[in-house]
């Protein structure tokens, strides 16, 4: 019975070696696996859709829909689940600032070899760092005027900072000012993460409502591809599924096994 499931995460996990996947739903309230099917195209959406009206819901119920910036799941989306707001997770959204942050540095360091060794102090959160990683992280940021990495890593914070917000206009604004000043800057990588920022801009925004993430799905997927390698691997569809949902289904096995309450 899914008549109660607004609030969706969906994410795609590998199943075999090679590029086959499995797409998963999670209904966010429950925290548990609701659906899952093979691939991970725009027709996975549709048997999502479908299943929903099997199993006393409809499509237009689901409210709000988690997704990567996958361009099959939010055209599924879009149109089989027409009244859902997407929400991208803000963690992805810093995860290409980050990517952007190091790409800057690889560049950089081919004709500035101070850059060599500063990968992770530069990846991780500050406070993390130990006082001789803050005191290097420091002392580069300090050269902020004259290297591009320095500035890549000032913009990653600023947009951390900004998806930390939860005033819905004050992020819109700054989010659209942060893009028109790493569009003017010379950074290169960053000015993709600004350009992909605007491509997907209402649902990255959608974040300081919902704040609905896919930490919980993604989480599943580390348990599930624990579980695989501990069997060896699995290979059927139908085996696969069922692990999936004994590992997050929240399954109630009573009517089976009365003493299982």
């Amino acid at each position: 019975d899914l008549s109660t499931v607004t609030a969706v995460a969906i994410d795609e996990t590998s199943c075999r070696r090679g590029h086959n996947y499995l797409t998963i739903a999670a209904d966010m309230d429950e925290r548990k696996v609701v659906f899952v099917t093979e691939g991970k195209d725009a027709k996975t959406i549709t048997h999502f859709a479908e299943y929903l009206a099997e199993h006393k819901a409809m499509p237009e119920q689901v409210r709000s829909v988690s997704i990567d910036m996958s361009p099959a799941f939010i055209k599924g989306v879009a149109r089989q689940l027409p009244n859902a707001r997407i929400t991208f997770d803000k963690f992805h959204v810093v995860a290409h600032a980050s990517t952007a942050v190091d790409q800057t540095r690889r560049i950089e360091q081919r004709t500035d070899p101070s850059l060599k060794g500063l990968r992770w102090k530069l990846l991780k959160d500050r406070d993390s760092l130990s006082d001789e990683g803050r005191a290097d992280l420091d002392a580069l940021i300090a050269q902020v005027a004259t290297k591009r990495t320095p500035r890549a890593w000032l913009y990653r914070e600023h947009l951390r900072d900004i998806l930390e917000r939860k005033q819905i206009n004050v992020v819109s604004a700054m989010l659209k000012q942060w893009c028109t000043n790493v569009l003017r800057s010379k950074v290169e990588p960053m000015k993709d993460v600004a350009r992909m920022i605007r491509r997907h801009f209402d649902g990255i925004v959608a974040w300081t409502q919902t704040r609905q993430t896919n930490g919980f799905i993604e989480a599943l997927n580390g348990l599930f591809q624990a579980a695989k390698r501990k069997a060896r691997g699995y290979t059927r569809f139908a085996t696969m599924r069922t692990v999936l949902f004994l590992i997050a289904g929240k399954l109630d096995f009573t009517r089976i096994n009365p003493q299982a309450a």
